[in-house]
């Protein structure tokens, strides 16, 4: 399995990207421990992290193999405290931004400018990560301060422009779909299969790509392009682009358990932390936009 954050897509914690880190080795006259009625669990030969001298003794002697000591290895406690310390950057650089750059008729151009420049900066340094063969905690943090300008100079011009308690909406309900997710997720009302992340990442390529050509359209042909983000489909687009957010978060949480139970090491929870925060960040900016155009409209 695959997420549909670019780090999670290309330094996964699943089966298939090599740490599938305990009970790999195959029981007698059986498949592999973990792989029965799983599709996508697949032994890992030769896994660093799956290493147990005591398996093949074990195997001799007809007992399921034990699993590898777990020193080292990344419990929900890392993941929880990775991205609390991710989210708690990220808020406290937008409430200064928001502090700090005010975006009164004579100061709104060069807020948002600085405020478009985090975003780049902050563009460039999540795809350096989502390259990298490691976490970078400073990489991380960095973005995650720069995401934080960005998001507190946007939220401060919806909040006082165009819609007062705009913010404080969005922060609310990202929150609440948060914990709607992981709540379904648990239950297992969500299950995270081939079907669901095919479909997923098919209706998320869908919507980036009407988004550009709505951008394109708006950029050379001036107004709102094709209406995408304005009025009623803009609405509707709103909620999809809400709703393909959850999804991610469903996928994320899916990843994350697949890491804590097959022995990602304790230094992927970075990479956790920092895929959550790119899925808040995307339920946010879609609450806030869906508040505006609401707002617009009346």
């Amino acid at each position: 399995m695959r997420s549909s954050n670019p780090v999670f897509s290309r330094r996964g914690f699943s089966r298939d990207n090599g740490y599938a880190g305990f009970n790999t080795a195959p029981q007698a006259g059986g498949a592999a421990v973990g792989t029965q009625g799983n599709p996508y669990a697949q032994p890992q030969a030769g896994n660093p992290y799956a290493q147990n001298p005591y398996a093949q003794q074990d195997l001799q002697h007809g007992a399921p193999p034990q699993a590898p000591a777990t020193t080292g290895r990344m419990t929900m406690d890392d993941v929880v405290m990775r991205t609390g310390t991710t989210l708690g950057v990220l808020v406290v650089t937008a409430a200064l931004a928001w502090a700090l750059l005010p975006v009164d008729d004579a100061n709104i151009g060069r807020s948002y400018g600085i405020a478009i420049g985090a975003a780049l900066v902050g563009m460039v340094l999540a795809l350096v990560q989502s390259f990298k063969r490691k976490a970078s905690p400073p990489l991380i943090l960095a973005y995650a301060a720069l995401e934080g300008v960005f998001l507190g100079v946007v939220s401060s011009v919806v909040d006082n422009r165009i819609a007062d308690g705009a913010a404080m909406q969005a922060v609310i309900g990202t929150l609440a779909v948060f914990t709607a997710v992981l709540v379904a997720y648990k239950a297992g009302w969500i299950r995270v299969n081939r079907r669901f992340y095919g479909f997923v990442m098919a209706a998320a390529m869908g919507f980036v790509l009407l988004m550009a050509v709505n951008l394109l359209f708006a950029v050379f042909g001036g107004g709102d392009g094709l209406g995408f983000r304005s009025g009623g489909l803009g609405i509707v687009f709103g909620i999809i682009g809400i709703l393909l957010g959850a999804a991610f978060l469903a996928m994320d949480f899916k990843q994350v358990e697949d890491g804590i139970a097959y022995g990602a090491p304790r230094e992927e929870a970075w990479l956790a932390a920092f895929g959550l925060t790119l899925t808040l960040v995307w339920i946010y900016l879609e609450f806030l936009r869906l508040i505006s155009i609401l707002n617009s409209s009346d």
